[in-house]
């Protein structure tokens, strides 16, 4: 994300009144269960019109959130420094986002990546111990996909530095930008969770839309890499940003999409195109249509120039790929009250609606925050409660296999007995287990024998039952999963001490 100041008159428009949904009574609601088809957005999807289908040609609608972190110098999603990765996705699907855009650089194509600020105590982000940041991702998307949401994957920066204003610079061409796309999209081909990519962030001037030259006409350049990833797995949909001025008309970093009515985007594949507009308010940038008198009422107007329209003459769909505030001003409260009524609530119009990813999870988006607070863990309940109109069902769970792993092998694994305290009135101890076969554990069980009378008083990292001496630990939700040579611990305390260490078998799942 980036912001850059536009010069440009407002449109005015009067908003347009929404009609109210009126609830179901409790017979009418059991026969609509009954009738209700299953649920949509099963495999891959593509377009129709302006809406999204999915393999079953149902409607779905994209209402997901933005957790950047790949295309910084830490190559990983941020916040695992904090929490582990699949308590941060759970809370994601227990909020109602859908889908999950994730911004990478093409940094983390190169071997010498290492990703970096991961905590890894207390059984935290354990099966992501020793990885890359490929792997990482790949156990991003394959929990994603067990949780019910999809994952679009967006082409933010050629490196981790900076924001660039063309797809290329001179250290990462267009070359390498298309092999990389061509490979990321072949690491997902028969996982449908990854739905689609996003070709590159915000591109402004000197980026052009129409204009023919092919070192800066980005909708020829989106051309050219959608074709590359459709080559490679020809069921993605082709995210594509809009630019910064077309004819004059300046807009947001991304957001102008006025190009299209003249010149659409056409690719080898028919019905895999998405516009992707970006919106911000004003503590991203100041803009003309915020100081009008008329503000929020002209807002409609404005949206319906940049990128509105190519939903509303059924171009395409048009996928807000980035909104987002920090909420501290009444024109950025009523921008964002203005902007949710535009992409049309859910309850009304269902799944033939703008689709979106709210910008960010993160709370260290610096002019925007998150929908996290500082902790990382604490929702920002005034900031998601503006998005509740327009969020929509999850998805089917699914998705495939991990990719950056073996699909065959044997799983196994030893476990190891410390004990790390004895008092004589009572011990603690830890318990490591470690993946000792050639395919990753999907979970494990440990069991031992006492040799004496004790009795286990508390355990943690994992569950326990004990029937006279015998004891079995099945693994925690988190921490089941461990990579080839990785490990997972967990810990307990007893009484009374004085014990021998036991003799224990692994079992893996």
């Amino acid at each position: 994300m980036r912001a850059t100041r536009l010069a440009t008159g407002a449109v005015t428009a009067a908003a347009t009144a929404l009609a109210l949904s009126l609830p179901l009574t409790a017979a009418q609601a059991a026969t609509a269960t009954a009738a209700a088809p299953a649920a949509a957005g099963a495999g891959y999807w593509h377009t129709s019109g302006r809406q999204i289908l999915d393999e079953d040609n149902q409607a779905v609608r994209i209402a997901g959130i933005n957790w950047f972190g790949f295309e910084t110098s830490n190559y990983v999603v941020h916040g695992l420094w904090s929490r582990d990765y699949k308590s941060m996705i759970d809370q994601m699907k227990s909020l109602g986002y859908n889908t999950i855009r994730i911004p990478y650089s093409d940094d983390i194509f190169k071997s010498t990546t290492v990703p970096n600020s991961i905590d890894f105590s207390s059984g935290k982000n354990a099966d992501l111990q020793g990885l890359g940041s490929l792997q990482i991702l790949d156990k991003l998307v394959a929990y994603a996909g067990q949780d019910g949401l999809k994952v679009i994957l967006d082409r933010h920066r050629p490196d981790a530095s900076a924001q660039s204003a063309l797809w290329y610079t001179s250290a990462v061409p267009e070359t390498t930008w298309i092999t990389n796309l061509k490979s990321i999209a072949s690491r997902y081909a028969g996982q449908d969770t990854v739905v689609g990519i996003d070709l590159h962030n915000e591109p402004h001037d000197p980026a052009c839309w129409g204009c023919g030259d092919t070192a800066t006409d980005w909708r020829l350049a989106a051309q050219r890499a959608g074709n590359a990833v459709l080559s490679a797995n020809p069921n993605l949909l082709i995210f594509v940003e809009g630019v910064q001025t077309f004819n004059g008309t300046s807009g947001w970093w991304g957001g102008n999409l006025m190009g299209v009515a003249q010149y659409p985007v056409q690719l080898d594949v028919a019905n895999r195109v998405v516009y992707s507009a970006h919106d911000y308010a004003t503590s991203v940038a100041q803009q003309s249509w915020f100081s009008d008198p008329s503000f929020p009422d002209n807002m409609p107007g404005i949206w319906d120039k940049y990128w509105g329209y190519i939903f509303k003459q059924n171009i395409a769909p048009v996928w807000v790929g980035e909104f987002g505030t920090t909420l501290a001003s009444t024109t950025d409260q009523k921008w964002l009250a203005a902007l949710a009524t535009y992409l049309r609530p859910t309850a009304t119009y269902g799944a033939d609606s703008f689709h979106w990813t709210f910008w960010s999870w993160n709370p260290n988006s610096g002019d925007t925050g998150g929908i996290l607070k500082d902790d990382w863990t604490t929702v920002d309940t005034v900031k998601d409660g503006y998005l509740a109109s327009i969020k929509a069902p999850g998805f089917p769970a699914g998705g495939g296999t991990d990719p950056g792993t073996p699909g065959e092998g044997t799983a196994t694994c030893t476990a190891a007995y410390t004990t790390t305290s004895d008092w004589g009135g009572g011990f603690n101890a830890e318990v490591k287990v470690t993946n000792t076969g050639t395919t990753p554990l999907k979970s494990w069980q440990v069991k031992w024998t006492w040799s004496g009378a004790q009795q286990i008083t508390n355990m943690w990292n994992a569950t326990y039952t004990q029937s006279g001496t015998a004891v079995t630990a099945v693994n925690a939700a988190h921490n089941g999963a461990v990579a080839v040579s990785g490990s997972a611990s967990f810990g307990l305390g007893g009484a009374p001490g004085g014990g021998s260490v036991p003799s224990l078998s692994c079992t893996a799942g």
